[in-house]
């Protein structure tokens, strides 16, 4: 019998047992997979939960040269950490020294593993305190001579929240309001897109966004909500006096609610068949059209 193949039930029987092998095997891969993938899970979810120290004050991370810098240049930014790359330190090393911090070296490759592969960061994380938030009645103060209080709806995407704070920094705004619930927070990818203009906006955040709509006009405010289906267009209205200026997430729009408190409703005029803008841009047109009513064009 020498040579000759095991009987059936022997060759099921090994056939079975280095399955199992293979399996075991297989296992123990994907195993190591899982735990690779917790492992690195922490570090990057670390930067997006909210985060207090032990005074009860939230710290939040801004990353990118453009807002590392303009956070590093606002004296009522807290530093708390700063991790740069070498490259980073020497092209913010006039700022780093005026404001007086000691910078933790790191590698870029660090800073992706902590903040995701695909995050922007330019080889600078910034670790600080959120601002002092202001109370509705200091927007209400400089609206007549800063220009329009911009009020977002429920708009959830930090590039577009960071692109308006953008808009609002170069044409002039007295700040802006959103909800705390359904916006995004005042750090990270919002912060990055605004390139500093979250240091020079002053943000109010309101429970309520209707009930803050009303309060606003109870202080004089004309509260002017934009819709693309309104009758009256935004160029034709003059925009004297303190107004606000009320955006809506895109596709939806304002709630009804919102849409109900505003004083009056208008629309950009457009032409063509690309009748539509994104928040972002509507807010650009606005509040470049509020600057030239303030200039008297």
């Amino acid at each position: 019998m020498t040579g000759s193949s095991p009987p059936r039930s022997r060759q099921e029987s090994k056939k079975t047992w280095a399955n199992k092998k293979k399996g075991a095997a297989k296992i123990r891969k994907d195993s190591r997979k899982t735990a690779d993938s917790r492992k690195n899970l922490p570090r990057s979810a670390a930067f997006q939960e909210r985060k207090v120290n032990h005074e009860g004050h939230e710290i939040i991370t801004i990353f990118g040269l453009h807002a590392v810098l303009a956070a590093l240049e606002n004296p009522k930014r807290k530093i708390n950490k700063l991790l740069m790359s070498e490259n980073a330190q020497r092209r913010l090393s006039e700022a780093i020294v005026k404001r007086g911090v000691d910078p933790e070296t790191t590698t870029p490759k660090t800073l992706d593993r902590i903040l995701g592969a695909d995050t922007v960061h330019q080889g600078v994380l910034l670790e600080t305190l959120a601002l002092e938030a202001p109370k509705l009645e200091d927007l209400v103060d400089v609206a007549q001579k800063n220009g329009p209080i911009v009020v977002l709806d429920q708009v959830t995407d930090p590039h577009n929240v960071g692109a308006v704070l953008r808009s609002c920094a170069v044409f002039g705004s007295a700040g802006l309001i959103m909800t705390r619930r359904n916006s995004p927070a005042l750090s990270g990818v919002l912060a990055k897109s605004a390139s500093g203009a979250l240091e020079l906006v002053p943000v109010h955040l309101c429970a309520n966004l209707s009930r803050t709509l009303a309060a606003l006009k109870e202080h004089g405010i004309e509260v002017i909500g934009l819709e693309g289906e309104a009758d009256e267009a935004i160029e034709d209205i003059k925009m004297t006096g303190s107004n606000a200026l009320v955006f809506g997430a895109e596709g939806k729009g304002l709630r009804q609610l919102t849409s109900n408190t505003c004083s009056q409703l208008a629309r950009i005029h457009t032409q063509g068949s690309l009748a539509s803008l994104n928040v972002s841009n509507a807010a650009a047109v606005t509040l470049h059209l509020a600057a030239m009513r303030r200039r008297g064009v």
